[in-house]
């Protein structure tokens, strides 16, 4: 029986994963060889993930896979995690959540660069965002200043990892860290890889 697809999990899931405060940021669906199938459910929220809500999630939309009976006899093992430090940011609500982290950023053609030296690839502390424009400081520890830059100019941006803590004038031209969020520096790794580990529940259909 052929596995479902990535877009029918996602709409089984979605309203388990808002009823409980999330965010769904995405399904993946993997076979691990021809007898398991893996399948990957990423969510995301406000703060810190609360493990007991991760765990209870978890074994809501496993009964949800189950009584659904896509999966037919087909075994899977069924992952609720939560973004990496290091996602991609591609919606606001991402920005706001990443406000006082570095972040790279790559320009769209044509924007206009904010960057001294006018390049459009550059590192910058995120600030307040608005659902048009995203508050960046610049300069890093030494000459830190805030400017304001369209989200639609932006191509890319991705966290990046930080082993040494922000100076404090560039922190607080950010507004600070996102609230329930790991000060950047502090213990890099995974804010969410935690709550991942905690979180595999195994299902398999009769």
């Amino acid at each position: 029986m052929p596995m479902p697809t990535e877009e029918r999990v996602s709409q089984l899931v979605a309203g388990l994963v808002e009823r409980r405060g999330f965010d769904l940021e995405g399904v993946a669906i993997s076979a691990a060889g021809t007898a398991q199938a893996k399948v990957k459910v990423t969510v995301d929220s406000d703060g810190s993930p609360d493990l007991d809500a991760v765990a209870e999630l978890s074994s809501e939309i496993s009964q949800a896979l189950d009584d659904a009976g896509d999966f037919g006899e087909t075994a899977y093992l069924l992952e609720i995690t939560t973004p990496g430090i290091d996602r991609p940011l591609t919606s606001p609500r991402h920005w706001r959540r990443a406000q006082g982290r570095k972040v790279q950023i790559v320009l769209r053609s044509g924007a206009e660069s904010p960057e001294e030296k006018g390049r459009t690839t550059f590192e910058a502390r995120v600030g307040v965002v608005t659902d048009n424009d995203v508050a960046l400081v610049l300069g890093g520890k030494r000459k830190p200043h805030r400017v304001t830059v369209p989200l639609a100019d932006i191509q890319s941006a991705v966290v990046q990892v930080e082993f040494n803590p922000p100076g404090a004038a560039e922190l607080e031209l950010a507004g600070g860290v996102a609230p329930g969020r790991p000060q950047p520096g502090a213990q890099e790794g995974s804010e969410a890889d935690t709550a991942a580990s905690d979180s595999l529940t195994e299902g398999i259909v009769e």
